[in-house]
């Protein structure tokens, strides 16, 4: 039986409505994600990329498939909803996850993260424009300063741009940035009918659904070697970054301003880039510990000037 959908949610929710547990949940979600970087690297050395992101989106489908049957959420999913259903599944989760996955063969995971998520840069524009939201002068501090961060961490001026495929991963991370803004602000946006909780089995059930077909296409029947280590890798991609900082992402944006919401993101790249340097021995330059004080001051100073 399909339990009927609850009257729809606003999509701004004020501070006092405001569950206390949010805060820790985006802090769990940042580093979740962060953390994910150096695996997704070492995942693509041993799985064909677009199955590694197909693979994991498939454990975090059926994950979240035994969540919704044992806890009497899974239903079909209502019209209302059809909209963010659709736009997660196919930008927010298939699209970057083929893209990301391909793109971090050329470039190293600490930088892939730090390029993924310029899409804090997008947000604003589109946030101010589509969805209302504004920009104080501490926010655009921020940004500022953020930005400055981001273009350090990367150093371009050391990248060898006559080599195709560090020209071509670049842009290919930064056209996944430009679209994941814009899913992040059609989720501030958006009307809720029922719950993010409701809707993530069928927008990881879609977005699996797309991976394993592009998979197909694009490498063929999977031949791997599997071991312990690239087991957990996968299970943990699929549900940490994929089923709960899906879910957990579209939890804060409901009650959080997209521009501060994605200030605090920017916080991704720098569990990321030391993660990467932990985990795949890349090197911490000067001008990366520059940027990462830089990131972090932008972000106190978003949220410092949240709403």
């Amino acid at each position: 039986m399909i339990p009927p959908a609850p009257e729809a949610v606003p999509a701004n929710l004020g501070e006092a409505q405001r569950p206390p547990w949010l805060l820790p949940l985006l802090a769990v979600m940042i580093l979740a994600l962060g953390f994910n970087w150096p695996l997704i690297s070492l995942g693509v050395d041993a799985i064909d990329p677009v199955w590694l992101g197909a693979l994991r989106v498939l454990v975090a489908a059926v994950l979240s498939l035994f969540f919704g049957v044992a806890t009497g959420r899974l239903g079909r999913p209502h019209r209302g909803d059809s909209s963010i259903i659709l736009g997660v599944a196919v930008f927010r989760i298939a699209l970057t996850i083929a893209i990301v996955f391909t793109a971090v063969q050329f470039v190293p995971a600490g930088r892939s993260s730090v390029l993924v998520w310029t899409a804090s840069l997008w947000t604003v524009p589109m946030a101010a424009i589509f969805v209302g939201e504004r920009m104080t002068p501490l926010r655009w501090l921020g940004l500022a300063i953020g930005i400055a961060g981001i273009v350090s961490i990367v150093e371009p001026w050391r990248l060898d741009w006559t080599d195709g495929g560090v020209v071509v991963g670049h842009a290919m991370l930064l056209f996944v940035a430009l679209f994941t803004a814009g899913v992040t602000v059609q989720l501030r946006g958006h009307q809720w009918a029922t719950t993010p909780l409701d809707v993530l089995p069928h927008q990881l059930g879609l977005a699996a659904a797309l991976l394993v077909g592009c998979a197909l296409a694009v490498h063929g029947f999977p031949h791997i070697d599997w071991t312990w280590g690239l087991g957990l890798n996968v299970l943990y991609q699929g549900a940490a970054a994929s089923m709960f900082a899906t879910w957990a992402q579209s939890t804060v944006l409901r009650h959080y301003p997209a521009i501060s919401t994605q200030l605090a993101m920017m916080a991704v790249p720098v569990v990321g880039l030391f993660s990467s340097v932990a985990i795949l021995d890349e090197a911490l330059t000067l001008a990366a510990v520059v940027g990462v004080a830089c990131i972090v001051a932008g972000v106190a100073l978003g949220l410092w000037d949240g709403e």
